[in-house]
């Protein structure tokens, strides 16, 4: 499987804007399906966006309309660039890879080792 590098977190005001990115070790075209996920202290891991090899895309209802999912297969990297970002928006953020079945996508036990986004109120 391929191994998924992290990057672009930081810290940025409420308002503010990031992009990351998760850089594959290999092809990523064939894939199934790419996602992002976020997970914040004392909560659970959150599906925040996810990309399929269709190029068809799927939010979470918190980040709809603020974050975008995009893949740039000649570079084997998925990017999620937030937009409007909000304190509750802090979390530490993972890439994976996962499979795709009638509109749901179902993450694979393939993680990064995650990049940390702090919005400051």
């Amino acid at each position: 499987q391929v191994q998924l590098v992290e990057s672009g977190g930081g810290l940025v005001q409420s308002g503010g804007s990031l992009r990351l990115s998760c850089a594959a070790s290999g092809s990523i075209f064939s894939l199934d399906g790419m996602g992002w996920y976020r997970q914040a202290p004392g909560k659970e891991r959150e599906l925040v966006a996810a990309i399929v090899r269709d190029g068809s895309t799927m939010y979470g209802d918190s980040v709809k309309g603020r974050f975008t999912i995009s893949r740039d297969n000649a570079k084997n990297t998925v990017y999620l660039q937030m937009n409007s970002l909000k304190p509750e928006d802090t979390a530490v953020y993972f890439c994976n890879t996962g499979l795709v079945s009638r509109g749901k996508y179902y993450p694979l036990n393939n993680w990064g080792q995650g990049t940390q986004v702090t919005v400051s109120s």
